[in-house]
């Protein structure tokens, strides 16, 4: 009896589905370019850096947290600029020696990755994060099979650790309360 009832729209659901065309089986090139776009600009599981760094003033950008003795310690905490200009830095880095250029020696210590910040600079430094994204996912839209293959690693540990600093972005934007939710993390 009950089934009689709900027949017409499982028939029809089942109808609807059958006629909806099954996604294509992922790739090695679609799961690069999906990762780079949701560490760069596609909200899916997480909020993507342009997103994250999005309407953050000069003087935002500069902020840092405090330490726990609740003294200003940037060697310690980082500004959401300095976390924007270390992504960077190694984005580009990374994007050079996929192309088989030759980019500068690397510091010889991380923390040079951060510290080189400037408050003065944030409008590029927003401008070249999001540069530096499109010519990766254009490096790896028209790359061909073998180098794809051979650059999946570099690809793979990019997006990871962006989704890293991110993370670290957005809670230091909560900190300072230049976060707003409604933009994805509540």
């Amino acid at each position: 009896m009950h089934i009689r009832r709900f027949l017409p729209a499982l028939l029809l659901a089942a109808s609807a589905a059958a006629q909806t065309p099954a996604a294509p089986p992922a790739t090695l090139r679609s799961t690069l370019l999906a990762e780079l776009h949701q560490v760069h600009d596609t909200a899916e599981w997480f909020v993507p850096l342009n997103t994250a760094i999005a309407g953050l003033t000069p003087d935002q950008a500069r902020w840092t947290p405090l330490n726990g003795a609740g003294k200003s310690d940037p060697n310690a905490n980082h500004s959401a600029g300095m976390l924007a200009y270390h992504l960077w830095f190694w984005n580009s880095r990374a994007l050079a020696e996929l192309k088989g250029e030759k980019p500068a020696p690397p510091p010889s210590n991380n923390d040079e990755t951060f510290n080189e910040f400037d408050a003065a600079t944030w409008t590029k430094i927003v401008h070249d994060n999001d540069q530096v994204m499109r010519s990766l996912e254009d490096l790896v839209t028209h790359a061909d099979e073998a180098a794809l293959a051979k650059m999946a690693p570099t690809i793979a540990h990019i997006s990871t650790h962006n989704a890293y600093h991110i993370g670290q972005i957005l809670y230091v934007r909560k900190l300072q309360g230049a976060w707003n939710p409604a933009n994805g993390v509540k």
